[in-house]
């Protein structure tokens, strides 16, 4: 149950830090304006407050491990939100890195 509610929490930061890197992209590259920015400057700082709620008490591995997970969820908001289509080596990467993220917070450890 430890590892679901950790997962969940890593999906939920993604949301948050990709969701609000796009919104300040779309306010600035987009020209959309400041209530785009402000949108997103108010996601980055909820995903700042997510990771702080992982049962993980060591920051250095939660960003460590939420790295993986930010390669594979940036990629998949890029299809979802822009139409990007990653190749072979694009999903090959993000799933590399997937694992690494799952051998950083979840290997059995001995302390």
């Amino acid at each position: 149950m430890l590892i679901l509610r950790s997962a969940a929490l890593f999906a939920v930061a993604a949301l948050f830090e990709i969701g609000g890197a796009w919104l300040i992209w779309q306010g600035v590259r987009e020209h959309r304006g400041w209530l785009w920015i402000g949108a997103g400057v108010m996601a980055l700082g909820a995903y700042g407050f997510v990771a702080t709620l992982q049962p993980d008490a060591d920051f250095g591995r939660i960003l460590a491990a939420y790295g993986g997970v930010f390669v594979a969820g940036s990629l998949a908001w890029g299809m979802v939100a822009d139409g990007y289509r990653p190749d072979r080596w694009d999903v090959t990467g993000a799933l590399i890195c997937l694992a690494g993220m799952a051998v950083i917070m979840y290997a059995p450890r001995g302390n």
